[in-house]
């Protein structure tokens, strides 16, 4: 072999081994990216956190209280005061909510979407890992998530994983759930329980995103009575 074409393929590994790294060096810093909202949520102040807790804490026994009462009812619960019940009392009290390898959710609430991200953690390996759901009502008590997109990082996370968690808490939860597809996105189909013990029917009819915050509205009757 030539020295001159010695040289060229010193040459060409060179310049594969560079791009390599540079490939791998993007790669890495793909996966380690956070999303801007998760890194001001994690940095939001501890004593605005604990506020949001209980204003979220004091939501949920006031829908608690409405659904137990015939007639119509409705909530605005705010992207504010669940991350601060994720950041306070989900650890104080819930700290088995989650599994090991995950930690420190938070999400944010658009108009049409819904982000949640969560440190990952596993084998000496850490990401941001974020999921955009659009939820909607599809009929009363049938809650559809349309799963926009899943990431680590900046990075596609295979959907496969995020079927098995949904449909396996779905099971947990003994919720029947539903799969299919719309607009080229999967959708999950959950179907809420609409009886309580007590007689009670409860139906949620609506479901509707604004920057923010999430309303949802509904109604309680008396089982077997109404239209």
């Amino acid at each position: 072999m030539s020295k001159r074409l010695l040289r060229l393929l010193l040459i060409i590994s060179l310049a594969l081994l560079v791009v390599a790294l540079f490939v791998l060096l993007c790669l890495y810093l793909a996966a380690q990216y956070e999303p801007a909202f998760y890194r001001e949520a994690l940095e939001a102040d501890p004593a605005e956190q604990e506020k949001a807790s209980d204003q979220m804490l004091q939501q949920a026994t006031a829908l608690a209280s409405a659904l137990k009462k015939e007639g119509r009812w409705e909530a605005v619960i705010t992207a504010e005061q669940i991350n601060g019940w994720l950041a306070v009392d989900m650890v104080k009290n819930h700290p088995d909510a989650l599994p090991p390898t995950l930690r420190d959710p938070r999400l944010t609430i658009g108009p049409n979407a819904i982000t949640v991200a969560c440190r990952f953690e596993q084998d000496g390996q850490s990401s941001v890992i974020g999921l955009t759901v659009e939820p909607y009502m599809s009929e009363p008590n049938v809650l559809a998530l349309r799963i926009v997109k899943a990431r680590a990082g900046l990075l596609p996370m295979p959907l496969d994983k995020i079927f098995d968690r949904l449909s396996q808490a779905a099971r947990d939860m003994q919720l029947h759930l539903e799969w299919r597809q719309a607009g080229g996105h999967p959708v999950a189909l959950l179907t809420l329980p609409a009886a309580e013990d007590n007689g009670r029917q409860v139906r949620i009819e609506t479901l509707r995103l604004d920057d923010g915050e999430i309303y949802v509205a509904g109604s309680t009757e008396q089982k077997g009575v109404g239209p």
